[in-house]
């Protein structure tokens, strides 16, 4: 062994030969180590540069754009009040100030301050007295800020309500639809109605110089894009960002966006965006430290969807309660993407010289890095699926590479007998539980139809259980309360008869007498009438709906005739269906008692017929109708799912004076001639009945208890 031999075994532990034999790349790795930590110093050194200079420079860019905005937006308030000032100046003006007690100077001095508020790009300008701004709360906290001569400008907040006494188009432009945004607290509504308002009020003194006259003008800031858009073509002109960089404003109310040129899902790649991103919200960090702490943030921040180099601050309102916001920021992803270049050209460069020193190198270790290609290839191949082997290398017999390849054979080897008997196992295992799987769904499916049946027949024998009480309960009734209620109706007649004229005095207390009973006459007719509906079955003829329906509304109108209901008819219906006119008028008329009681007495209600077609067919086509479809729908207060569920049980009311029996009813009669009944109903917003009738009466089926009956509860 030669001292060169000895040397190289001592600094690395074995031979040249036995180094060769081991390693597969570390000649490689070796060679290109040091260009590689030099590239990856130089990207993190960039990436530090970037983000400890560049940075900073972004965050002072964007605090001195904030600046720019505060001051555009306190300049404005400033010249609503010169604007005033100028107002007040004018001939026009003082012309008709000097008589404004005269009513038709009113007028004329109303023209005047719409003709002003057009040419000054006013939302709003009136002429207020002393009294009205004392008790407007938002104009009584302005006043002890005016002067004699000089106008006092603020925000303020203002509701729906109040919006819409200054002008009816500004409550519409205020609500603006909040939307959920990423990073941002859930919204607690589902729309905006509140306005933030820029306000200035001027005192207008008299000849006399005494003041009982305020000027009060303004601007709404809700979708007021005009603001926003000039400070952004302020502070971010052409050549101001790098291209495809979006500069924006934004003026919050809340933590809502009000008055914004923030696109909504910009694409940079198109160019393109999708509106602005009114009604969007502020993210959660920027909300919990601007709004809730009043502190000015500098810094990143999430916006709608993307992040911005961002600056936000706090607006106050003529309280110094903290409503709001402004914002001014730029995306980031165009400074990211130039950083990104800049690492990536800088990489390239780099890596290209590590990929020439690798061929330089690989080229030297071939007959090194051959055998171990050669096992590469076949455990990629394994991988694969494929069944081939390594094999012989044409290597010396103690060399670790040829006894690696040996071991690696035997171990396939062993591997795909060992997956046969694991394959074998599995599809045995697999048949198993097919079997078993395919047998337990049989028994669910048997239960489940078990259970449905059981639940149907409980509830038919329920019904037939309150039906079988009911019939024994209205035979006494009608025993017991018949009679003397005729005796009752006979000597309240004969009262009023023999009293005469002296009746008069008691002639209130009589009708009611007589009118509750009647009352109770019409309870026990409809108990009669639930309990055994075969004595009141009537025969059937084919009749037209709509003069049924057209005699409903006569019906009905003396029974809300003092209440404020207005009856809405959309009768379309053609089609003859077979039906017993007496009952149909029944049912249609405690549909639209009922509508009425869920309206309080007050709304509108629908009534609408038309030709009932199957799926797929239509007049047009020449198809003949199933019947007629006749809806009910009122703006009342809606039936839960609770309650929607129940109201066709007997007795089931939601009214004090109710006897529960008025649906309970008219299901009968519709199930009887084997029509529908489908309802649907939302909270707060209304209900509506929807009755199918087909054009042949159909028998009914006794056996489902919810025979024709459907649901829908929104």
């Amino acid at each position: 062994m030669t001292w060169l031999e000895s040397g190289f075994k001592q600094m690395f532990g074995m031979s040249w030969m036995q180094l060769k034999a081991k390693v597969r790349y570390r000649i490689l790795i070796l060679t290109l180590l040091p260009i590689l930590l030099t590239l990856v110093s130089l990207v993190f050194i960039t990436i530090y540069w970037n983000i400890s200079y560049t940075g900073q420079q972004l965050f002072m860019k964007v605090k001195a754009d904030l600046a720019v905005a505060q001051n555009t937006l306190t300049s404005l308030q400033g010249k609503q009040a010169d604007q005033l000032q100028s107002v007040v100046s004018s001939w026009d003006f003082q012309n008709h100030f000097q008589r404004i007690g005269e009513e038709q100077q009113i007028q004329l001095m109303d023209a005047c301050l719409q003709k002003q508020q057009r040419e000054l790009g006013l939302d709003f300008l009136r002429l207020v007295s002393v009294s009205d701004a004392q008790a407007d709360p938002n104009l009584r906290l302005m006043l002890p800020k005016t002067h004699h001569q000089q106008a006092y400008s603020g925000l303020v907040v203002m509701s729906d309500q109040a919006l819409g006494r200054l002008s009816d188009h500004l409550a519409d432009q205020a609500i603006i639809p909040i939307k959920p945004t990423s990073r941002a607290k859930a919204p607690t509504a589902t729309e905006l109605t509140r306005g933030l308002v820029s306000r200035s009020l001027l005192p207008v003194a008299d000849s006399e110089g005494n003041v009982f006259w305020y000027l009060d003008g303004g601007i709404l800031l809700n979708r007021n894009t005009t603001i926003v858009d000039e400070i952004r073509d302020l502070v971010y002109d052409d050549g101001t960002l790098p291209e495809r960089s979006i500069g924006a404003v934004t003026i919050f109310l809340g933590n809502v966006r009000i008055a914004t040129n923030v696109p909504l899902n910009f694409y940079p790649r198109e160019g393109q965006t999708r509106g602005r991103a009114l009604g969007s919200l502020v993210s959660e960090d920027v909300d919990q430290k601007v709004l809730t702490a009043g502190q000015t943030w500098v810094d990143r921040a999430f916006v709608v969807d993307d992040w911005f180099v961002s600056a936000y601050a706090p607006l106050s309102d003529v309280r110094g309660h903290r409503v709001g916001m402004i914002y001014t920021g730029f995306s980031e992803s165009p400074f990211v993407h130039n950083y990104l270049l800049n690492i990536i050209e800088l990489g390239t460069i780099l890596m290209l010289v590590l990929l020439v020193s690798g061929l330089l190198v690989y080229r030297g270790a071939y007959s090194l890095l051959q055998p171990i290609e050669r096992i590469h290839h076949v455990v990629k191949g394994v991988q694969s699926g494929r069944n081939i082997r390594i094999g012989p290398l044409g290597l010396e017999r103690d060399n670790e590479l040829a006894h690696l390849a040996a071991q690696f054979d035997l171990m396939l080897d062993q591997l795909q007998a060992r997956n046969r008997e694991i394959q074998a196992a599995a599809e045995q295992l697999e048949m198993k539980v097919e079997q078993r799987t395919f047998s337990l769904q049989e028994k669910t499916l048997e239960l489940e139809r078990n259970v449905k049946l059981l639940n149907e027949t409980r509830h038919q024998l329920v019904t037939n259980e309150k039906l079988t009480a009911l019939g024994e309960l209205t035979a006494g009734i009608a025993h017991e309360i018949n009679n003397p209620t005729a005796v009752i109706l006979g000597n309240m007649e004969l009262i009023r008869y023999e009293l005469g004229d002296q009746a008069d005095g008691v002639e209130e207390e009589i009708d009611l007498i007589i009118q509750q009973v009647g009352r109770i006459s019409t309870i026990i007719r409809s108990l009669l009438q639930y309990s055994r509906p075969g004595e009141f079955n009537a025969p059937l003829e084919m009749h037209q709906v709509t003069p049924i329906i057209e005699e409903t509304m006569v019906l009905v109108r003396h029974s809300i005739s003092q209440q404020e209901v207005i009856l809405i008819k959309e009768l379309q219906a053609h089609c003859l269906v077979e039906i017993n006119r007496p009952q149909l008028l029944q049912v249609l008329i405690n549909l639209v008692i009922n509508a009425t009681h869920a309206m309080q007495g007050k709304g509108r209600i629908w009534i609408r017929s038309y030709d009932w077609y199957a799926p797929g067919e239509s007049a047009a086509a020449g198809d003949q109708a199933l019947g007629v479809r006749i809806e009910v729908e009122d703006e009342g207060c809606g039936i839960s799912e609770t309650g929607l569920n129940r109201i066709f049980d007997p007795f089931y009311t939601t009214r004090k004076d109710g006897t529960g029996l008025g649906l309970s009813l008219s299901y009968g009669i519709i199930k009887r001639l084997g029509g529908i009944i489908e309802v649907s109903s939302t909270l707060g917003q209304g209900t509506k009945f929807t009755i199918g009738l087909y054009h042949h009466a159909r028998e009914a089926d006794d056996s489902n208890p919810y025979d024709g009956l459907h649901f829908q509860s929104n």
